[in-house]
């Protein structure tokens, strides 16, 4: 599917949910938003096995451990994830459900992110007499 196709279900599910807040239909429309969410993110699901493909033959010529490679690739999903379930809680209304979850995301990163800082500080210290 192209952008514009993507884009166009989109701003469809926005007007219909915007038309669907105005009569009282609340649930219904962020049922829509929560689907449509869904099947845009479906739909790009190959175009990312693409870039993680050419990532990794990318790491593999520069020599770079596929480990790394693959903790940098679940720090980027689990920040989409989290931006993604954020905006669902924001138009449903619950604000702060989405700064727990962004903040969770946040921890989550630092977690992911502790053998790179960890490989990094030995590599520094080996460096530093």
């Amino acid at each position: 599917m192209e952008i514009w196709q993507i884009v166009g279900l989109g701003l469809i599910v926005a007007i219909i949910g915007t038309v669907l807040k105005e009569v009282r239909r609340n649930e219904i429309a962020i049922q829509m938003v929560i689907l449509a969410g869904t099947i845009i993110f479906v739909l790009v699901l190959d175009k990312i096995k693409i870039i993680v493909d050419l990532l990794q033959g990318l790491a593999e010529q520069a020599n770079i451990s596929s480990y790394y490679l693959f903790i940098v690739l679940k720090i980027v999903g689990v920040a989409y994830l989290a931006e993604f379930g954020a905006d669902i809680c924001r138009d449903a209304e619950q604000k702060a459900l989405a700064a727990k979850i962004e903040l969770a995301a946040k921890i989550g990163v630092l977690v992911l992110a502790m053998p790179i800082i960890v490989a990094i500080l030995e590599s520094i210290k080996r460096l530093v007499p």
